[in-house]
């Protein structure tokens, strides 16, 4: 995800200076990391560089200066590239817990990489019912419903790797330890 093209993304529904940029998406984006103050601003003075956005008012709202931006033509023009552009499956795809399995068999045996690797099924498959009782919820924005669908997904994958790797750790095992 590309921070100033979520930022023109937000800019596109009207002007906004940084903090009501943050809240938004914050508010959003519920299972993005929050993003830092320092972070959007750095992201608005880029887009500004890059005639994406432009200042359009300072406000003073209890506290230092605020300034409201709006998105350019030229901005428009490049998130609309960017939503357009199909993003290509990534060769190289980082995997923490396959890292992790092949850690703990380095450092035990096959017992302990399939107990680490029970108990991240156990804490995926609680995340999957949170996710799961959250979505059915009528009263859930849409965004949300989005993101936890995309969140079961990942979770489903994973789980499925994690079946995968259990019947696979004892070879695994064999093969490290020669």
């Amino acid at each position: 995800m590309s921070t100033g093209h979520v930022l023109l993304g937000l800019l596109s529904r009207g002007q906004q200076h940084g903090y009501d940029l943050k809240r938004a998406h914050d508010d959003r984006f519920p299972a993005a990391k929050p993003m830092a103050y320092g972070q959007v601003y750095a992201s608005l003075e880029r887009l500004h560089r890059q005639g994406f956005v432009e200042p359009v008012a300072v406000q003073r709202v209890d506290g230092p200066d605020r300034t409201v931006y709006a998105i350019t033509a030229t901005g428009r023009a490049e998130l609309t590239d960017w939503i357009e552009t199909v993003e290509t499956p990534f060769v190289h795809v980082a995997n923490p817990l396959a890292t992790k399995v092949t850690v703990a068999l380095l450092v035990t045996d096959t017992a302990y990489a399939t107990t680490c690797l029970e108990r991240q099924r156990a804490s995926h498959l609680d995340a999957m019912r949170r996710y799961t009782r959250a979505k059915t919820d009528p009263s859930l924005p849409i965004h949300e419903v989005l993101a936890a669908d995309y969140a079961i997904a990942h979770l489903d994958a994973d789980l499925q790797w994690m079946e995968s790797a259990l019947q696979r750790v004892a070879a695994l095992g064999e093969a490290i330890a020669t």
